[in-house]
């Protein structure tokens, strides 16, 4: 009962917020809370949570209810980096952080 987000275009730092406050609920509860949060994260996380879901519904036979968020591993991935010139024939960097997603459910 996995699912998997993986080479997502959000910087892991604000997945990670949202992963802690979802970790250890009820897959209900979390998917509820996900739908109306305002947030590009929320939308994201709401997917991967959905398909952990369907996975577990279609595949392990599970019962919804019974289901809570056992791991929730956001990590870190790929760094595009681009270039911004500025004065002086000089660069800064822009750096485009990626990130993965791990999510697994077990049934009480």
């Amino acid at each position: 009962m996995k699912a998997y987000g993986k080479n997502i275009r959000i910087s892991p730092k604000k997945l990670r917020v949202v992963a802690e406050v979802i970790r250890g609920q009820k897959a209900t509860d979390a998917l509820n809370f996900l739908k109306f949060a305002p947030k590009k994260w929320a939308d994201i996380l709401y997917k991967v949570l959905h398909s952990a879901i369907s996975n577990a519904e279609h595949n392990s036979k599970q019962k919804i209810d019974s289901l809570y968020i056992d791991t929730l591993l956001i990590q870190k991935w790929i760094v595009y980096k681009r270039w911004n010139p500025v004065s002086r024939g000089r660069m800064h960097p822009i750096l485009k952080r990626t990130s993965n997603i791990t999510l697994e459910l077990q049934a009480k």
